[in-house]
């Protein structure tokens, strides 16, 4: 709920207040953008862009709703500007922060995490291959922990037809991992 009084302080002249929103929400909206794009310096960019967009279109924030699906909304329709301009392969990076991920087991054996390495690259080469709306609905969901009545506000449309995109979305990232692992899925 503060985020709402501090974007109604942002609407009403106090810009200021924009900085505390920022530092709430910069480092989520940096993962979305970056498991969207792939790309680092593109996704930080795309966050500027989001933070100077409200700015600017802070006058058509609803006080009454809420703010995070308003936020999500503004980062859609930017990373859609975005990708219209850079049309170019999305390459899923290491983990959020573009680290390589370490899976850490006492029991793990060398052979073990190799190919549990293998199968976090192989999951990215297939969300990577979704298309952006499916590869969209996962990031919300799955990484970004907005909850399904959020993300059918911010795709303006029912909790219901969510629900169908991500169980869709998820069957098919299913059916391209198996297909990358040279597999069936069950």
């Amino acid at each position: 709920m503060e985020d709402e009084i501090l974007m109604r302080q942002v609407r009403d002249g106090d810009a200021g207040k924009l900085a505390l929103l920022f530092d709430r929400h910069h480092r989520p909206l940096f993962r979305f953008f970056l498991h969207l794009t792939g790309n680092r310096e593109g996704s930080e960019d795309l966050v500027q862009e989001v933070f100077y967009r409200i700015l600017k279109y802070r006058q058509s924030y609803n006080p009454e709703t809420s703010f995070r699906p308003w936020l999500y909304q503004i980062a859609r329709n930017t990373h859609t500007d975005y990708a219209a301009k850079h049309k170019a392969e999305v390459e899923m990076p290491e983990d959020a922060e573009g680290r390589t991920i370490e899976f850490r087991s006492l029991e793990a054996v060398p052979e073990e995490r190799f190919r549990q390495k293998q199968e976090v690259a192989t999951l990215r080469k297939a969300l990577a291959a979704l298309s952006v709306e499916k590869r969209e609905v996962l990031v919300m969901s799955r990484f970004q922990d907005l909850k399904y009545d959020e993300i059918a506000s911010i795709l303006k449309c029912e909790t219901g037809a969510v629900k169908v995109r991500v169980y869709r979305a998820l069957r098919e990232l299913g059916d391209r991992f198996f297909a990358l692992r040279g597999e069936r899925a069950s």
